[in-house]
């Protein structure tokens, strides 16, 4: 008896990494919950080494193109990373640039603030619970006892996943929530796919979808900028309205505004949306718009209540800015 054409059929592979990044958007797999399994019993998931055990050899043997998406969370900071970029753009039909720090940076890409030896130094000689009076660093090849060990070398600079490789589409937030991983693997699925390059979150600014933006005062001006620790933030009024420095304006939409909802300011982990060329910039913007005042001596003033500019304004976006370094020579 002939096998049933059924029998015949692959369910699409996909694939998921994991650069330079914290792992939340792992987390953001499980959050699916019982979708989950849905998401299981329609792809075929190839590797994924945070979870189950693949090794690199594994993909290097699959056919260029049989994996239907590549799922890559984190900004590349590293050679490894920077090969295993490479492989999966050949092995995947789709590369999802999967989260802030792979879309944008991240909060990986605040490094680039500080040059390479200067993270080695503070993580190796100046942290409080460091103890290392032989000013000892990692070292990218080892030997003993005719043995040898090797790291990857890691860059000068930060980098998004499209500074590397050519990317398909991305998918936003400090981690992406699981209704728009969702979504984007019902996209994938359908094959009815966006134009490339599309972020696969609506299209306006989180403002649109806030539970608080009815109490936004139509004219909205400040003379002092508090964060939320110093102040006990009203949970159904507007955080810019009290004070409080929120991204909002200039944040895409999409996340559900959970932070608002847990009554936190938005920090700006969805990015720009299509319209904005640098996200930081469009942050400042927004809020230096609101400093109620014309005298330069005050501006200044009310200017230093802003705690870390670089660190708000690029919190997730800095490697991705019109403002970032040139790349060092590896």
């Amino acid at each position: 008896m002939e096998p049933s054409p059924i029998a015949k059929i692959e369910k699409p592979k996909v694939a998921f990494y994991w650069c330079a990044s914290c792992g939340g958007c792992e987390e953001t797999v499980l959050d699916l919950d019982e979708r989950v399994l849905d998401v299981v019993a329609a792809v075929d998931i190839v590797f994924w080494p945070v979870a189950l055990d693949f090794k690199r050899h594994d993909v290097e043997a699959m056919p260029d193109g049989s994996i239907l998406a590549a799922f890559v969370n984190g900004a590349v900071r590293s050679s490894e990373q920077e090969e295993m970029a490479h492989l999966l753009r050949r092995k995947a039909q789709v590369l999802v640039a999967f989260g802030s720090c792979a879309q944008m940076g991240g909060i990986p890409g605040l490094a680039n603030l500080s040059s390479r030896q200067g993270v080695m130094e503070s993580s190796y000689c100046e942290s409080p619970s460091t103890v290392n009076p032989e000013r000892s660093f990692p070292q990218t090849a080892f030997k003993q006892n005719g043995f040898s060990v090797t790291l990857p070398v890691l860059f000068e600079t930060v980098r998004t996943l499209d500074q590397v490789v050519e990317v398909d589409y991305y998918l936003p937030g400090c981690p992406p929530t699981a209704k728009i991983l969702w979504d984007a693997v019902q996209v994938l699925l359908s094959g009815k796919l966006p134009p490339k390059g599309t972020v696969l979150a609506p299209d306006r600014a989180l403002c649109d979808e806030c539970p608080r933006k009815d109490s936004r005062p139509e004219k909205l001006t400040l003379r002092e900028f508090k964060r939320p620790q110093d102040v006990i933030i009203d949970e159904q009024t507007c955080m810019l309205a009290q004070g409080v420095v929120c991204m909002g304006p200039a944040t895409r939409s999409g996340c559900e505004a959970l932070c608002p909802k847990g009554n936190m300011p938005c920090t700006g982990c969805f990015g720009p949306t299509s319209r904005v060329r640098d996200y930081g910039a469009k942050a400042l913007s927004s809020i230096a718009s609101i400093i109620d005042s014309n005298d330069d001596a005050e501006i200044e003033h009310i200017a230093h209540t802003f705690p870390d500019p670089v660190g708000s304004f690029y919190r997730y976006s800095l490697p991705a800015s019109m403002l970032r370094r040139k790349r060092f020579e590896e």
